[in-house]
């Protein structure tokens, strides 16, 4: 049984780490509040545009478009957006097994996969791997990605698509659909058009439009490398939101087990104590009854 001293300093260090976890609950808390509100406020415009476009590509003769174009998969890209730090829960565990089952699913296929990392953790994971080829990695990427930043992670993407380098390129992210409940998602980003599984169910797509300006072809040519974007954007403010969500519950549940720890701890060094003071009672009493 641990000494009355020794139980005070577990105390301590336990007390101490309650107090950084708690410190790191409420950080997490205000982030996620910020990372939530910019995920859900284009949310819904992404999804609408998404469906939009899929009824253009249904009513227009694609084969002559590039990103539209149906292959073969030989060779895909898989874009895998991970945190760039721990401490989050199974947020990064959770990326990495749907990230290792996509390898050894295109493996068994016979399908060589290249990765672009976007995240620290992701980054590091996929390196020591040998299953397959990082082509490029991206850490600490600020909330607001840069129209550099940004261009260079979507046109690696679609020139790889154009120059027929990659059949397919898909993207592996964390869905934020709560502040409890997050999935890793995999989105077929290209080629372009109506994926099982997608939004394509809603009013957008299903409506009858009379007329568009300029032709259906045209808004196309116009808006797919722009929704390309998009879609990447709003990928990673809902990993974003996810991150910080799991991060809080992680923290809180932290939290919550150094107070346990803190309480039995306690106990038992008032268990120690209260044996420590009936012993010395007992030596007394037998001292006291040896001396009459």
């Amino acid at each position: 049984m641990p000494s009355v001293q020794q139980l005070k300093s577990r105390i301590r260090s336990v007390n101490s780490t309650k107090q950084i976890t708690g410190a790191m609950q409420l950080v997490a808390a205000s982030k996620m509040r910020r990372a939530i509100d910019r995920a859900t406020a284009t949310h819904d415009y992404v999804y609408a545009a998404r469906d939009l476009f899929i009824y253009l590509s249904n009513i227009c003769h694609l084969d002559h478009h590039p990103l539209f174009v149906r292959r073969d998969v030989k060779r895909r890209l898989l874009v895998v957006i991970s945190s760039d730090t721990g401490l989050a829960g199974a947020y990064n565990s959770n990326v990495f097994k749907k990230y290792t089952a996509e390898l050894k699913r295109d493996k068994e296929r016979g399908v060589e996969t290249d990765t672009l990392a976007l995240g620290r953790k992701i980054s590091q994971f996929a390196t020591r791997l040998n299953d397959n080829n990082v082509i490029g990695t991206y850490e600490k990427l600020p909330q607001d990605l840069s129209n550099i930043e940004l261009t260079t992670i979507v046109n690696t993407m679609l020139d790889g698509y154009k120059t027929e380098k990659y059949d397919a390129v898909d993207v592996i992210y964390t869905k934020f659909r709560s502040s409890l409940s997050q999935d890793v998602k995999m989105h077929y980003l290209l080629p372009m058009g109506h994926i099982p599984g997608e939004p394509g169910d809603t009013e957008y797509a299903k409506a009858e439009y009379v007329k568009f300006e300029p032709a259906p072809g045209t808004v196309l040519d116009f808006v797919a490398e722009r929704l390309a974007r998009a879609d990447i954007v709003q990928f990673l403010a809902e990993s974003l939101a996810s991150e910080h969500s799991m991060r809080m519950m992680a923290m809180k549940n932290a939290t919550d087990n150094a107070s346990s720890l803190s309480d039995d701890l306690t106990l038992a060094m008032n268990k120690e104590r209260q044996a420590a003071i009936t012993q010395e009672l007992s030596e007394i009493s037998a001292g006291a009854e040896a001396v009459k």
